[in-house]
This record gives C-alpha cells, structure tokens and sequence, in this order.
C-alpha cells in the first residue's frame, strides 16, 4: 500500500522512484558504465553512494567530510570534490587529498563538480554562508595542477558540456540562469561568457543539469519541483514535474543511457512539508525518450 501511495503522489507518470531514501542533500549523479551503476552522493552528510539498478540496493561511503560530487576514474576509484579540496577514493575505500582548495577560507567548501569531455575534473566553491561572490571555479588536470577558471561565484553548481565538445554549461545558483562559455577541448581553456537561460526566480532555482544526444540541457530546479529541458539555444521544451521541491541534478545512465536518475534532498524542509512531500531525499528515474551521453571518466 505504501508504494501505490508513493506512486500516486507522482504527477507525471514518466516519473517513478528508484530508490527510496531520506538523502539530507543529494546531489551528482554520474552513471559508471563500467560497473552499470550510478554513483552519487549526500553533500553534508559526507557520504558518497553506488546504487546498483539490476539490485535496487545503495552502497554507502562515508569519507570523513563533505563532497561536493564523485566521479570514475579511469585508472579505478573515484575522484572527489571534498569540502577541503579535490581527493582520490581508492577502490579499497581509502580517501586521500590530492589538493586543497581555499584553505584560507574556512567557511568554503567544495560543491558540484564534473568531468569534461577530455577526463579534466572540474568542481566549484562556496561558502557556506552563502556570502556573494566568495567561491569560483576550478578544474583538476591531469598532472594533478589546480587552475581557477572562474572567479565570484556564490554558489557554484552544473556543469555540462556540448555533444561536439565546443560549448560549456555552467549554473552559478544565485544568478537564476545558466550561462554558455567556449571551451577549447584540447586545453581546457573557457571564453566568451554569456547567458543563455534566465529562470524567474518563482520558478525555482537553476542547480544540477545534464546535455543529451541532441544538445539539449535538462536543468534541475531547487524550490521548483520540476526538471526542466531546454534547446541548446536556450528555449524552454518540456517541463517534467516531480513530486518533491529540492530537486538538486540529474544523469542519464542504463545499458542504452535512455533512464533519466534524478537526485532530491530534504535540506531546509519544515515538518510540515515533510510530511506533504514524503519521497524529499529520494532517487528518481525517468525515461524522457532520448538517450544521455557518456560520462568521461576522470583520467587522473
């Protein structure tokens, strides 16, 4: 009974739950073909999750402190982007920091992060205040070297890239818009900054987001209760309503990259709308009908 109560609180049926979970705030689902699972995690909880889709079970990781996002990494384990800096988590579990980012900011923590197409780890800050303009963007080569690429940023969040590799997508929460860069995909290098989608602010707020095979970027909104697909010129396509407010990132993954996983979280709900949203802090799948591309694993 309790499931088909779950179910009916969906309005849109592409939607369904699949897992089950009180996630504080989760957040960068990246699926890892090698293994067919999604790997994502809870920020302040410090715990990064593998949910396995032919099992329905959820392994859980505590790495001593926040993370910001977990990617594959070629050579095996996952990169992180801890509240410290960028870290390694060995197959074995182990967790080391490779660098540290903003050491002389103690209120900063790292936030979402991605690879690029080229396997270049690229993640952001913030404070944990949310004081305007404290954080940036930074992206991890492959010699281990720490670049900023962005500067006064308040709340660094998505990241995205072009099929062809040519345009990155990046959300910087508090401007309510994603903005377009070029990006050189042979050195990693971003220019010509501009704005490319514009949210009203009762709308929700732009946070986690992913491109599928036609270009075109599915945004994830914080307070919106919705996913929403734009054309890569910025036009509003589908809207997928989803039955919780905090709705944090999404990724394709599954044999065919045709699933849609989308994270949630709790953080900041009252009693009140905890009890009205139940499945706040769940994972959720979709079929939107086009296929996601590939994650680059993280060639550290």
């Amino acid at each position: 009974m309790t499931e088909v109560r779950w179910d009916a609180e969906i309005a849109d049926e592409r939607v369904e739950v699949a897992l089950r979970t009180d996630a504080h705030l989760g957040e960068g689902p990246v699926w890892d073909g090698r293994t067919d699972t999604l790997v994502w995690v809870d920020i302040l909880d410090g715990v990064v999750h593998r949910f396995d889709p032919s099992t329905g079970e959820d392994e859980a990781t505590f790495v001593g402190q926040p993370v910001g996002a977990a990617v594959p990494r070629l050579g095996g384990g996952l990169l992180l982007a801890l509240r410290d800096g960028f870290g390694l988590q060995e197959p074995d579990g182990s967790v080391s920091l490779l660098a540290e980012v903003e050491a002389e900011m103690p209120m900063s923590r790292m936030n979402d992060g991605k690879c690029d197409p080229a396997g270049r780890l690229w993640a952001g800050t913030m404070d944990e205040d949310h004081a305007p303009g404290r954080g940036a963007l930074y992206r991890l080569d492959h010699d281990r070297r720490v670049t900023r690429m962005v500067s006064e940023v308040t709340v660094s969040n998505g990241l995205a890239w072009s099929p062809d590799g040519a345009t990155m997508y990046y959300v910087d929460t508090p401007t309510q818009g994603v903005d377009a860069f070029d990006f050189d995909l042979a050195t990693g290098e971003v220019a010509n900054r501009r704005r490319l989608i514009t949210i009203p602010g009762e709308d929700g707020s732009p946070d986690g987001m992913t491109v599928d095979s036609d270009g075109c970027l599915w945004v994830a909104l914080w307070g919106g209760f919705a996913l929403r697909r734009y054309t890569p010129h910025g036009a509003l396509e589908d809207v997928v309503p989803m039955p919780v407010s905090r709705v944090t990132s999404c990724a394709f993954g599954g044999a065919d990259l045709r699933e849609l996983y989308v994270t949630t979280a709790r953080r900041a709900l009252g009693s009140q709308e905890l009890a009205s949203q139940p499945l706040a802090g769940s994972l959720f799948r979709l079929r939107p009908g086009v296929a996601g591309l590939p994650a680059t694993p993280c060639c550290l």
